[in-house]
């Protein structure tokens, strides 16, 4: 993507409407960030329709809730979301759930916009991120996030992800 498309994207918050598009930029993503961490048989059974009714969920979660999408040429490219902290045990009030962007638009900025559309400037919150996913941890420390020692194996179509908590 060259600097002149640029000016083509668009941050804004999801819509009812955007399940089906928001379906298959996540199946997508997950393909191409997970290809080295999971099987290709269990990635094959992720399918944009069945990402596309888990967002008809995300969508309409309320206020305390932020989930936007990123356009470029009308077209999602990418998504984020925070929210409520989902553990028991979370060292932050705030999550920050995910950020996906189709590896096409890796180094765009793009992933900043959406990030600044999710996190409030200086605002305390923490992620899990897969354990080896480098671009993401060198995303996040950027950001001002830094790994706390925590750890999981959390369950992932089929088989186990290890992921690392990072917290600002």
């Amino acid at each position: 993507m060259t600097a002149e498309t640029r000016t083509d994207i668009v941050v804004r918050p999801v819509r009812d409407v955007d399940a089906e598009a928001l379906g298959r930029v996540h199946a997508t993503c997950w393909h191409e960030t997970y290809d080295h961490l999971i099987s290709k048989a269990a990635l094959e059974a992720v399918s944009p329709r069945r990402m596309a009714e888990l967002w008809t969920h995300w969508a309409a979660q309320g206020d305390g809730y932020r989930m936007h999408a990123a356009l470029v040429n009308g077209e999602i490219v990418g998504f984020v979301g925070s929210g409520p902290a989902r553990d028991d045990d979370a060292p932050r009030e705030r999550e920050l759930y995910f950020i996906y962007l189709l590896d096409a638009y890796h180094g765009t900025g793009i992933g900043q916009q959406l990030f600044d559309a999710a996190v409030e400037e200086g605002e305390g919150l923490y992620l899990w991120v897969a354990d080896d996913n480098p671009r993401a941890h060198r995303f996040y420390a950027r950001n001002g996030f830094a790994l706390d020692g925590a750890s999981h194996t959390e369950p992932f179509l089929g088989e186990e992800l290890t992921e690392v908590r990072f917290v600002r």
